[in-house]
């Protein structure tokens, strides 16, 4: 049996066009992922974006929200999916606790995440606070309260593979805040 893509997997893996419409208005006209690519640092509203059916990974049981960048995969690298199922092991959970949303592939806004998700907690990986519109900046590892919310920032996932001094002091970062967060 074959696999499908997505429509959305597919479009990012070809942003130039592969068929010339001769159309005033598609010519002229930019989506606002095109606009974001070549602009990295900036944050665009997207609401001629249509959100996709299969726009996050996992249940949200435990309205748990785990924000990637991880711009080559669906969801997430199987490297960065075998961590991150090992440390939510570690804190008694599992994929159907969360909800796991590739801002590379889905670029929402933290009010609509909070409307479609209802998050307790948020861990964002590699995503800046500015990036889903939330109004504070906070160093990696510490957590902080908004709105109901328990926010924790950390490094992209991949920072965390291997046995390396680095990647250990950083596991050990995360998990002091994880403690914390799930009164583990």
């Amino acid at each position: 049996m074959q696999e499908q893509l997505p429509d959305f997997v597919l479009a990012s893996l070809y942003p130039s066009s592969l068929v010339i419409v001769e159309t005033t208005q598609l010519a002229t006209e930019k989506t606002a992922i095109e606009i974001e690519r070549e602009l990295p640092n900036t944050t665009l509203s997207t609401p001629a974006l249509e959100r996709p059916s299969n726009w996050y990974l996992g249940n949200n049981q435990q309205n748990i929200v785990i924000l990637v960048q991880e711009p080559n995969a669906a969801f997430l690298q199987e490297s960065s999916l075998d961590f991150l199922t090992k440390i939510l092991g570690a804190c008694k959970l599992n994929m159907g606790d969360v909800a796991v949303v590739n801002l590379s592939r889905y670029l929402a806004p933290y009010a609509e995440i909070k409307a479609a998700l209802n998050p307790k907690v948020c861990i964002l990986f590699d995503v800046q606070a500015a990036m889903v519109k939330l109004p504070f900046v906070i160093p990696n590892y510490q957590v902080q309260q908004y709105a109901g919310c328990q926010f924790l920032l950390a490094p992209a996932l991949t920072k965390y593979e291997g046995d390396q001094p680095e990647a250990k002091l950083e596991k050990t970062k995360l998990w002091v805040s994880l403690k914390l967060i799930f009164k583990l």
